[in-house]
């Protein structure tokens, strides 16, 4: 009750004083002036010390003191702060509870893994408790600084399996064969065993997983394991790398003339363009708004914009075009949106027309349905200015396509174009702002994007109620077709059937007649007449049919959301993306949608097919589109960024090292100062790993080993260790050993140094020659150690220790000498 009436007082930042023995004076205010100093001292060994004031004043006086830390994670972290400065603290795995009478005095602080909004203090009780916002105040994560590709798709570890190829920076591919617990010198850890040419065998301990990537780009079956000791690998990499050196320089050209030739820089957003947003119809998603933002920021920057918007199927891709070709109209400049085809165009006519609707803004589409004289007068008030925003497949792109002043382009699915309309568009880049939207980029696109050599933009949030679409892959059967289209139709719905063989589809046609007699089949393929077409695909859309049997001529374009269920003949004859666009026609809507993968009855599908269809029954989650796309550089490889002679580059050293190395050669054409990136080795006589009875799963571990090797802050250590505790409860001495081996090896490698050895007596460190340190700063720390520390010709630094430290005090030792060499550190 007390608190109670206290939480009723709280906003008038009411002071208590404690009569016994010492005066209490504490607020609201006195808890964010806490904080506030805190923050002020952040980073210093005397971070913690205006709370450790306030906790001791606290004690004097007499009050139960408290943190509600949100999780054991935090509880954990703020108990190894407190520790750092022999603070006693007490955690707590009950719910909140105090005893005056049964309170150890000596304790400072208790930590309780409860949430709290706000700290207060209760004099009457004597208790005081906050909160761990009010200490670090409300936490943000900081966006890591790693490499682009460090997080890339395609280094994912999470389905890495025995068998599989993997690429060691070092020495070439190599094949997995498993994670094995071994016992060196008394002293156990975790190794991969990785399986080379000639039976050879390297057990790479987990702390140096950053030199391995799966090996990603193409027919696995046919990539040769890598001997060691033979420099046929070193070999490689130079031929690759001659090779990147020669593309950097033409994109590096390409992007020079974007420099050279600004673009038209748009003005800021108007009153009427927080109208055109307001008007809107849906809530934007966290991401379909943060990609508006990165779009129209872009235009408002002279240099011509070229980003890539990735979203699932329905995710909003749409909207976030119609912003920025708002944006271009009202500042009186022309648009194009180019489709791969013709549904698609007149698709997106009908959406901007309604969406443009009750505004000035004129829009267009040109396409094999229109008729020739309407096309001419089309392209003539295009050429004179008086229209907006026109609409087309591959037709724009022809010589006598022009218009009065085009400020924006608009491609989607830019992965459908031919080679002929790509270099088009990569001449329409240097000048005017172009913006790509894509379900399920090709792996070309994405590469260039995750390189940086393109801007990206992801949408991963789904619409309200949408749900994922639940996917089958069955042989032909007819009863189950029966089932699935009686089942769609009774519930008031509409499916597609897609064949995709013209020669064929009237056979199939006359079988679902028989099959499905009192149903309304309508017939789809290219090879129809244009009127005929238009008027099948309007008789489906109006819903006088209820079945549609089509080739993927509807694999973009079609949106109806009465039509949920989707029957796929010959699934193993079509692409990975192009199964999922197919896919994405449905489930449009609030209703639960069904796609079935049909395969041939006593038929054997290739392994490649049955790859692709294993994929697209995993990836059934809403926005897998980004996942598909990279099991589709996977199976197909990654191709060329520009051109042909790039795909055996990506096939010799894998998609993720020929990702890092692109992102090298382009620092060296720009003439960057090189920087090798050193890969640090640690021995310390110490266990450090995830044991099995903590973390059982051996596919868990290697992702968390995988996650440790990809932290790039001490921060995001401390982060993932409490995220282990919140999993899997108290962490044992070896998961905090591994933590501070990675803070460590952080620093040697800020440091540029190589490796760093401890043995009874002293810590060796090998500097080499790329370390960053001063040399001066070195000699002078070495004199004034007193013959603390050595420094040998060979480049090492020897510290001597105390001949009594072992195990985790070398941690603390390894810490000292860190701390004395990073003052001699380069400025």
């Amino acid at each position: 009750e007390r608190l109670s009436a206290f939480r009723q007082l709280e906003g008038g930042g009411l002071s208590f004083d404690v009569a016994d023995p010492a005066p209490l004076a504490f607020s609201f205010e006195n808890t964010n002036a806490i904080r506030d100093l805190i923050r002020e001292h952040h980073g210093e060994e005397g971070a913690l010390e205006p709370l450790i004031a306030k906790l001791k004043s606290w004690r004097d006086a007499q009050v139960f003191a408290g943190i509600a830390c949100g999780s054991a994670g935090q509880a954990d972290r703020l108990k190894r702060l407190f520790a750092e400065r022999n603070i006693s603290v007490k955690v707590h795995s009950e719910p909140f509870d105090f005893d005056h009478a049964t309170a150890d005095p000596k304790i400072l602080v208790h930590l309780f893994a409860e949430e709290l909004s706000q700290g207060f203090v209760d004099a009457t009780s004597h208790l005081a408790l906050l909160s761990a916002e009010d200490i670090f105040g409300v936490k943000t994560r900081k966006k890591s600084r790693r490499r682009k590709n460090a997080e890339g798709f395609a280094a994912s570890f999470k389905d890495l399996k025995e068998g599989d190829l993997c690429v060691h920076s070092d020495f070439g591919v190599c094949r997995y064969a498993g994670l094995v617990t071994m016992t060196l010198d008394g002293i156990s850890g975790d190794f991969l065993n990785l399986e080379f040419a000639g039976r050879d065998k390297i057990y790479l301990p987990v702390s140096r997983m950053r030199l391995i990537s799966r090996f990603t780009g193409g027919d696995t079956s046919k990539v040769a394991l890598d001997k060691l000791g033979t420099g046929t690998w070193e070999k490689k990499k130079a031929l690759v790398k001659e090779n990147l050196l020669k593309m950097a320089a033409e994109l590096l050209q390409l992007y020079a003339e974007r420099k050279a030739h600004p673009g038209f820089r748009f003005s800021a957003p108007d009153r009427y363009f927080h109208q055109f947003e307001a008007d809107f119809e849906f809530d934007e998603t966290p991401d379909q708004q943060k990609a508006i933002d990165d779009v129209i920021a872009d235009m408002q920057n002279p240099l011509p914009m070229d980003r890539l918007i990735c979203g699932d199927v329905g995710y909003g891709k749409t909207e976030v075009a119609m912003r920025a070709v708002f944006k271009a109209v009202l500042d009186r400049k022309q648009v194009a949106v180019l489709t791969p085809t013709t549904l698609l165009a007149h698709q997106h006519f009908a959406t901007f027309k309604k969406r443009f609707h009750g505004y000035p803004v004129t829009v267009e589409v040109i396409s094999s349905l229109k008729k020739q004289s309407e096309i001419r007068e089309i392209l003539q008030r295009a050429r004179e200015g008086r229209l907006d925003v026109l609409i087309g497949t591959h037709k724009l792109l022809n010589s006598e396509v022009g218009f009065r002043d085009l400020g924006l382009y608009v491609i989607d699915e830019e992965q459908k174009f031919g080679v002929k309309q790509k270099e088009a568009l990569k001449r329409l880049r240097t000048t005017v702002d172009t913006l790509t939207l894509s379900a399920t980029p090709i792996p070309r696109t994405l590469n260039m994007a995750m390189s940086g050599m393109r801007d990206l933009s992801l949408i991963t949030t789904p619409p309200v109620d949408r749900r994922a679409i639940r996917t089958f892959v069955n042989k032909f059967d007819e009863r189950q077709i029966r089932e699935a289209v009686t089942r769609e139709i009774q519930r008031g719905g509409q499916v597609f059937f897609i064949h995709n063989r013209v020669q064929s589809i009237h056979s199939m046609e006359k079988l679902l007649h028989e099959l499905l007699p009192n149903i309304t089949i309508g017939l789809a393929h290219g090879q129809m007449g244009e009127g005929q077409l238009e008027k099948v695909m309007l008789d489906f859309v109006e819903k006088r049919t209820q079945l549609l049997l089509c080739t993927s001529i509807v694999e973009s374009g079609i949106d109806i959301s009465s039509a949920n269920t989707m029957i796929v003949n010959r699934a193993d004859q079509f692409g990975l993306s192009q199964l999922y666009q197919l896919r994405g026609r449905v489930g449009r809507s609030k209703e639960r949608a069904y796609a079935y993968l049909m395969v041939p009855q006593g038929r054997a599908v290739t392994k490649e097919a049955e790859r692709r269809l294993e994929v697209l029954q995993a990836f059934t989650e809403l926005g897998a589109g980004f996942n598909i796309a990279s099991h589709d550089l996977e199976i197909r490889g990654a191709g060329s960024l520009l051109g042909k002679e790039q795909s055996g580059s990506i096939e010799a050293v894998g998609f993720d090292l020929y990702s890092q190395m692109l992102e090298e050669a382009i620092s060296e054409v720009r003439g960057d100062e090189p920087r090798r990136e050193i890969e640090p080795d640690i021995n310390l006589p110490l266990a450090a790993y995830l044991p099995e009875s903590y973390v059982p799963d051996v596919q868990q571990r290697l992702i968390l080993y995988k996650r440790f090797t990809q932290c790039q802050t001490p921060e995001e250590l401390v982060d993932l260790r409490s995220e282990l505790i919140d999993r899997f409860g108290d962490a044992p001495d070896e998961v905090d050993h591994l933590q501070e081996l990675m803070m460590i090896r952080q620093e040697l490698r800020t440091l540029q140094l190589r490796q760093l050895d401890g043995s009874p007596g002293r810590l060796v460190i090998t500097l080499g020659a790329e370390a960053r340190l001063d040399g001066a700063r070195l000699a002078s720390l070495v004199q004034r150690s007193k013959g603390l520390y050595r420094l040998t010709p060979d480049l090492k630094l020897i510290a001597k220790l105390d001949g009594h430290v072992k195990g985790a005090e070398f941690i603390a030792a390894a810490r000292k000498v860190l701390r004395d060499v990073h003052a001699c550190s380069l400025r």
